[in-house]
């Protein structure tokens, strides 16, 4: 349901109808005036409009700021909107000039639930959005204007379908295949890059087409990768301290003799998190030393290690699948993962790893030939 915000900040539930257009519409104007200041009006003009050849809207209302400045919303009202749904809505967007005419136009979705990419979308392309689980998003240059809350995070009346989620050792073998290999390819190939089964990448693949993370032509093969919002997405359900079994240790020298001991090491290991941003886009000096290992115990006793839960060093983790070894490189001695797991390891890893993720993303933006085939 959308919400009202009185002035002595008590959340007031409003009315809860019907699903048809008119009624996510009037809600969403209620919802409008309720976060407008005094001086401002919010009035529905016209119902169905044909803009162009190209644009058909469900409503326009007009938004007028105490000046007498006014802007107009093109109403678009949908039950469900997906991500992909949203890409072609904002590309056939282009044919409205905002500009053209003595009032500005700009798009307003209006719907039951938008998920979290979808309004990353819909706020990426200039456009406002209201939906029924509280979340509310306004911003116009003229009148100048901008609101933005945030409501329940689950679909108030979810359809009923199977969940899909990027859970589980197949997802991850396909999502990383997909950040690591440029694309075109099909799901047959896609599936000897990533060792999973067909089945699985295609429904790794329908859902990320979902979420307009990929794209694909008419026969199925896949064209594009938005492999930054693919690694956000995968570690809302990844996570290197849940999705692992980590152990906590100390190195009671330090992490330079550490890694010393570690170019002489007899089992097999490879360095992600902190020390892989820190040899490609350092921040600061890593505090700390994380490692996979399918024996970690075993590499624990070869590295002289204490187990400790209080100040630790050093954490090694035993993978929830070996996809966590493909495509490592070699520097200085030192075996890492590839740059796609670092950053999903240190997007979901303890301290200051989110921000030297960010910081590893930037350089994979900047130099994504160095990294990726």
């Amino acid at each position: 349901m959308l919400f009202c915000e009185t002035g002595s900040d008590i959340l007031i539930p409003m009315r809860e109808g019907g699903k048809d257009c008119r009624n996510l519409l009037d809600q969403a104007v209620v919802a409008l005036r309720c976060r407008l200041p005094s001086g401002w009006s919010v009035i529905p003009r016209s119902k169905e409009t044909r803009l162009n050849r190209k644009l058909l809207v469900d409503a326009v209302v007009e938004i007028a700021g105490p000046d007498g400045s006014r802007a107009e919303l093109l109403v678009e009202c949908k039950r469900r909107m997906l991500p992909r749904d949203t890409v072609s809505l904002l590309a056939n967007q282009d044919t409205v000039s905002r500009g053209t005419g003595s009032t500005p136009k700009y798009l307003f979705v209006v719907t039951t639930f938008l998920s979290p990419r979808t309004r990353e979308l819909l706020a990426r392309g200039r456009a406002g959005y209201a939906d029924l689980a509280g979340n509310l998003r306004l911003a116009l240059e003229q009148p100048a204007v901008f609101i933005e809350t945030s409501g329940v995070a689950r679909d108030p009346a979810p359809e009923r379908r199977p969940i899909k989620s990027l859970k589980g050792p197949a997802a991850g073998r396909v999502v990383r295949a997909l950040a690591d290999f440029r694309p075109p390819y099909g799901i047959r190939e896609l599936a000897l890059r990533a060792q999973a089964p067909p089945a699985a990448v295609s429904r790794v693949a329908q859902l990320l087409d979902r979420e307009a993370i990929l794209s694909r032509d008419e026969r199925g093969r896949i064209q594009e990768v938005d492999w930054v919002a693919l690694l956000r997405r995968w570690t809302t359900e990844y996570s290197f301290l849940r999705s692992n079994q980590v152990r906590s240790y100390l190195e009671p020298r330090s992490l330079g003799a550490l890694q010393d001991k570690l170019r002489n090491c007899k089992v097999s290991y490879a360095l992600t998190g902190s020390v892989v941003a820190s040899v490609i886009a350092p921040i600061a000096s890593p505090r700390l030393t994380v490692a996979f290992s399918e024996e970690p115990e075993q590499l624990a006793g070869e590295l002289g290690l204490r187990e400790s839960e209080t100040g630790s060093n050093v954490m090694l983790a035993r993978p929830f699948d070996t996809v966590v070894f493909d495509r490592t490189f070699k520097r200085d001695g030192l075996q890492f993962v590839s740059l796609s797991q670092a950053a999903a390891d240190l997007l979901t890893g303890p301290g200051r790893s989110p921000e030297e993720a960010e910081s590893l993303i930037e350089w994979m933006k900047a130099h994504e030939d160095a990294w990726r085939t």
